[in-house]
């Protein structure tokens, strides 16, 4: 039997969102719960956003306070140990944006991700992602990019295995036929997309230009993720420039499936998908 994947970070939220609501039950203030706990209403406020690693210490004292019996309480203690454990990605430096990604990727089952002209991190080449890297803003040193391709191909392991993250791509037709670090670059790629859209755990398709606009065509890419567990909600990743936006309400969640759903549906299916990357690689000579 396979082991189920945890990740810190998925913890952390699970315990933020018990603990707002449980505040919220017991009809307490931040400051109130604060002031009986000894801590500070600042470290009330990072525990329920998931921003902070909470004591478990801390969380005993809030149980108490929340009038909790011993086994919720404990449940809750060991949570917040949960919380504390290093992933495999935090030994990488990486800036928190990032790192919050890969942890709640970690433990997910499904993605769903939709991509207007940069290849997903699930699906990149190590010279794709160094490419991608040298075309950026700001300099990298060789350090760093080697980190960004360890991370990378560290997270794609994930789509093989006893355990796979079941994955939704749907592409921008933009994707594979924009020029990213040479011909050479992008044969190599989008062979390796072929190769990986023929696994079982995942689902590829492109959206071609011909099917014109859509309900997504006036924004971003964005990605969706779900758990195993009914604790964890899904959520919604919006990537932006200087950082990341991530939607948990359910109405919001609610848009962007139904909005993912209506893009796989103008999308071309599995074979007409191979087909036109198999068509793109000869426009890379």
């Amino acid at each position: 039997m396979t082991a189920r994947r945890t990740s810190p970070t998925v913890r952390r939220r699970r315990l933020a969102a018990i603990m707002r609501q449980l505040r919220k039950d017991a009809n307490k203030t931040r400051e109130e719960a604060a002031t009986f706990a000894g801590i500070s209403p600042v470290t009330i406020s990072r525990i329920e956003a998931a921003a902070h690693n909470p004591k478990p210490g801390d969380i005993a004292m809030l149980c108490k306070l929340y009038a909790l019996g011993d086994r919720e309480t404990d449940e809750l203690v060991t949570l917040a140990r949960q919380c504390r454990v290093k992933g495999w990605w935090q030994k990488y430096d990486l800036p928190e944006i990032v790192s919050a990604y890969t942890g709640l990727e970690e433990e997910a089952s499904t993605t769903q991700q939709y991509s207007v002209d940069v290849l997903p991190g699930l699906l990149q080449t190590e010279a794709y992602v160094r490419a991608m890297a040298a075309a950026e803003l700001r300099t990298y040193s060789e350090e760093e990019i080697d980190r960004m391709v360890a991370v990378r191909m560290k997270r794609q392991e994930r789509l093989v295995g006893e355990d796979p993250l079941k994955s939704w791509f749907v592409l921008n037709e933009d994707v594979i036929r924009r020029r990213v670090g040479g011909s050479g670059v992008m044969r190599e790629q989008l062979e390796h997309l072929v190769s990986v859209s023929r696994c079982d755990s995942v689902d590829l398709q492109i959206l071609p230009f011909a099917a014109g606009a859509h309900p997504a065509f006036a924004g971003g890419g964005f990605s969706i993720l779900s758990f195993p567990e009914a604790l964890d909600p899904d959520v919604v990743y919006l990537e932006l420039r200087l950082n990341g936006l991530y939607l948990e309400q359910p109405a919001e969640v609610e848009t962007y499936s139904v909005m993912f759903d209506q893009l796989r549906a103008r999308a071309l299916g599995p074979d007409e998908t191979r087909s036109l990357i198999k068509d793109a690689v000869e426009n890379f000579p």
